[in-house]
């Protein structure tokens, strides 16, 4: 029976095919539907940069593209990954045979539907007006979600669930992404664990590896995930979630092998391209970073998915071989997007620090100096993250290297350690960030045993029956420092033992304020903006989202 989807006429839809026979056929079963705007592209690339900026309803998308190594699957991967698709976009996947496994997988997450060829024009309208009801009745669901109600779209999610509701199993995955957004690991765990156990699917296998993880359980996340690897070697989303994983635990060595396999498994992925290039810059891989970082720039500098972060090591890494023209190059790029982009600290701050070089390789080592102060004033700002911290320590270590002179970096460095040190693995990080600077690394390590011993001895009162002396002591080493290890113990020992501190509703307060302003400003490792804790989610594209090019990613769930 024909469905009825009245408000088909108003569609937009978008064929990418590189067979001009199929293509055109697609297009003309497209408007037989009664969609009004038919668009079509050849080229994966072209598609990329449509979706990028313009909003399709539907999008029928071929696999498999002759002479090119991206597919239509990998295409889908990196819109999803970026959250440049808004949910209201059904995409229909077209494929032959030999391609069925992997797409019929992919359809249980990501994809809308799909097809097999040869299809009748019949079976694509049912696919595509099946998806387009789909969307209608969860639409409360996604209402919730554009309105950053996450708890409200998660208890839907879950009667849905709990009812077997029409497409119940889709609604679980959305669920299970909103519990783990809102930090509720165990229901999560729990929604992705129900789903495994009825249909064994290798996303709710994932979610089950993203829950432990969240909720702290790195070798049980760790299990899952090379169970899950060794079930589907080629599933890349599982090593997007193992390489933080291993990055959670400091084994950066290990991290960068599986962004390596990562990417050898999606080769024009630009996320994961950026991600093994990153990393590589920080395991002083110099020919593996230059070599990743340049091919992103190449296949990605004009997609909003790409990371400006990328064009800062690609450009230090030129300074070090002291090739100046294609740092210029670098620079110009980096440049470019930060005067387009005035109000955006980060660009900004990313524009300073290459500055430096830019000033160093013109022979002004005055104003070398001059910046690289500017930028210490910087040091105990809320927005300055784990990567402006990394950042500053490459730029200083390699200006360590020249006739610059410096006479408070070890102070500044001092300030990052005692700040960002929170755990062996972001201690690790900085290290490397600090290159082969050995004083600097010796500094962070430092830095490292100074805030667990503060953290011992304040306990220690807690221990000892003095857990006001305790919460005090953690957040006045907190405010001092802005350590978010520090900062986070005081309010849980405020919140542990608010019967026996008398000031218990004051200090709590100021402690929310300290998380709030220095705990939720990217304290974690991760290897560029947003591509830490959604690796291997289900991205959904919220209407306050950001939508400019090369900018802080939208909220994702």
């Amino acid at each position: 029976m024909r469905a009825h989807d009245p408000e088909v006429q108003a569609c937009k839809a978008l064929v990418i095919d590189g067979n001009p026979t199929s293509r055109s056929t697609l297009m003309n079963m497209m408007r037989d539907i009664g969609v009004g705007q038919v668009s079509q592209t050849s080229r994966v690339e072209d598609a990329r940069r449509e979706l990028e900026n313009r909003v399709f309803d539907i999008v029928i998308c071929d696999y498999h593209f002759d002479n090119s190594s991206i597919s239509g699957q990998e295409l889908l991967d990196d819109l999803r990954r970026a959250q440049l698709l808004p949910y209201s976009t059904v995409f229909v996947m077209v494929t032959g045979e030999c391609s069925y496994v992997k797409v019929a997988e992919a359809a249980e997450s990501a994809l809308d539907s799909y097809l097999i060829k040869p299809h009748t024009a019949a079976a694509l309208e049912e696919r595509v007006l099946q998806a387009r009801y789909r969307k209608k009745v969860l639409k409360s669901i996604f209402e919730a979600i554009e309105a950053e109600d996450f708890e409200g779209g998660a208890r839907l999610c879950m009667e849905r669930f709990e009812a077997r509701g029409e497409f119940w199993l889709y609604a679980a995955r959305i669920g299970a992404e909103l519990f783990l957004r809102i930090n509720d690991h165990d229901s999560a765990k729990a929604l992705y664990a129900a789903v495994h156990e009825s249909k064994a699917l290798p996303w709710a296998k994932l979610g089950l590896a993203r829950s432990e993880l969240e909720a702290g359980q790195l070798p049980k996340a760790t299990r899952i995930l090379e169970s899950l690897i060794a079930e589907q070697p080629t599933y890349a989303d599982a090593y997007d979630v193992m390489g933080r994983v291993q990055l959670e635990q400091g084994n950066l060595a290990a991290a960068l092998e599986t962004y390596r396999e990562s990417s050898r498994v999606t080769p024009q992925s630009i996320n994961r391209l950026q991600k093994q290039g990153m990393l590589a810059f920080f395991m002083g891989q110099t020919d593996e970073a230059i070599n990743a970082l340049d091919r992103t720039v190449r296949i990605g500098l004009a997609s909003k998915m790409f990371d400006c972060q990328t064009l800062v090591l690609l450009a230090m890494l030129q300074f070090d071989k002291a090739d100046g023209k294609e740092f210029k190059r670098a620079y110009a790029s980096l440049e470019l997007m930060a005067d387009r982009r005035p109000e955006s600290t980060r660009l900004q701050r990313f524009k300073r620090i290459l500055t430096v070089f830019h000033r160093l390789f013109a022979r002004k080592v005055g104003e070398c100096v001059d910046l690289a102060r500017d930028l210490s004033n910087d040091l105990r700002r809320e927005d300055f993250d784990f990567e402006a911290a990394t950042n500053m320590l490459a730029m200083l270590s390699r200006l360590s290297n020249t006739e610059v002179q410096l006479a408070d970096a070890e102070m500044w460095v001092r300030t990052v350690a005692l700040r960002f040190c929170i755990s062996k693995a972001s201690c690790e990080m900085l290290c490397s960030a600090a290159g082969n600077n050995a004083v600097y690394a010796s500094l962070i390590r430092e830095g490292l045993h100074e805030i667990s011993t503060m953290a011992e001895k304040a306990m220690t009162h807690s221990l000892t029956g003095s857990p006001a002396a305790a919460a005090e002591a953690l957040m006045l080493r907190g405010t001092e420092t802005l350590n978010a290890k520090l900062i986070e113990l005081a309010g849980a020992v405020v919140n542990r033992h608010a019967a026996k501190i008398p000031a218990h509703a004051a200090m709590a307060v100021k402690i929310e304020d300290l998380k709030l302003r220095f705990c939720t400003k990217g304290t974690q490792v991760n290897l560029g903006q947003g591509s830490g804790r959604s690796a291997g989610g289900l991205m959904l594209r919220t209407a306050s989202a950001e939508k400019s090019p090369n900018s802080e990613r939208s909220v994702v769930v």
